[in-house]
């Protein structure tokens, strides 16, 4: 599950017990990368904070498929095979057409030659999202500018600029503490958009 010691749900209790019902799935599944915080609930809390805002919230305006495809990207170029698993699933969900699915996901997996895959703007979100991941600061204001000439708004930049940060965070957090898939209900997520909601179907 993970290098370090975790609390299971049945042995959790107090705030984490508390925690812990907030972010399970059936069957009280708990994903192995909230379990990996459970000696310290308050950065669980935080991960789960930042995860919901980032991914799933009313205020986002961009396909919640497109900023999982980026989160897709982003894990692989980091080496993130739990992240990738556990999103590329999702992403199939989301886009419910199982031949599109294949189609990106191998992309996102491989070379990521998206041309003819994704429409420009697409493209160019994963673009600005591959240059921040493997050469961050190379990344100067003809990136952004890039972004605003395929048609995004500067909110729509902020939400691709926060999902390519939140994958460094979260792929760092699996990879450091060795957290795999084991037990997990793959390709799970919060089954509401309102942000105090964190309850995964």
């Amino acid at each position: 599950m993970t290098w370090i010691k975790t609390v299971p749900f049945e042995e959790a209790a107090g705030r984490l017990r508390k925690l812990y019902e907030r972010v399970t799935g059936p069957d009280n599944n708990v994903d192995n990368t909230m379990m990996a915080h459970s000696l310290r609930p308050h950065s669980m809390e935080g991960h789960m904070a930042l995860y919901k805002n980032v991914l799933h919230h009313t205020g986002n305006s961009l396909p919640k498929w497109v900023l999982e495809l980026i989160g897709v990207r982003v894990s692989t170029l980091n080496g993130c095979d739990y992240c990738v698993t556990h999103h590329a699933a999702g992403l199939r969900r989301l886009l419910a057409d199982d031949a599109k699915a294949d189609t990106v996901i191998a992309a996102a997996r491989g070379g990521g030659v998206f041309e003819a895959i994704v429409d420009a703007p697409v493209q160019q979100m994963l673009a600005y999202a591959e240059q921040l991941t493997v050469a961050p600061e190379r990344v100067d204001r003809s990136a952004v500018e890039a972004l605003r000439e395929a048609g995004l708004e500067d909110g729509e930049i902020l939400e691709v600029n926060q999902v390519v940060a939140y994958f460094a965070y979260a792929n760092r957090t699996v990879l450091g503490l060795g957290v795999n898939t084991d037990g997990d209900d793959i390709g799970l997520s919060p089954g509401s958009d309102d942000p105090d909601e964190w309850g995964h179907q």
